[in-house]
């Protein structure tokens, strides 16, 4: 099934920096485009770490996610790959100016994502 970046109007605004504007344009309509694979991956990485999710609280399950995005790093890897993969030659090639604030920012957003995404967990 093929998969087409959504569009997000009413992120790309005035007087924002060229960062922003990459991540507004590029990195945001990806992670939208990949959200149930990205909800797939942290199922089965609770699975592999035998975390039984649906008994704790709220409050838990979100610093639960938030450190597995933070300290699992073969996880953060195959989410950041899920994500840099959809990227064109051009995107890839801006992302390649400044990759370790691109990736905070994926990871940032990819981690709100998730923990709005509780019910779906």
């Amino acid at each position: 099934m093929a998969k087409e970046r959504p569009e997000l109007p009413g992120l790309i605004k005035p007087n924002i920096t060229p960062i922003e504007e990459f991540q507004n344009s590029v990195i945001r309509p990806i992670i939208k485009m990949q959200h149930e694979l990205i909800i797939a991956f942290f199922k089965q990485n609770l699975v592999k770490r035998k975390v039984d999710f649906s008994s704790i609280k709220v409050e838990k399950k979100k610093s639960t996610i938030k450190n597995a995005l933070q300290k699992d790093i073969s996880f953060k890897k195959l989410l950041l790959g899920s994500i840099l993969g959809h990227f064109s030659m051009d995107e890839y090639t801006v992302y390649l100016g400044n990759s370790s604030e691109y990736n905070r920012r994926i990871i940032n957003i990819i981690t709100k994502r998730l923990q709005d995404s509780i019910p779906e967990l």
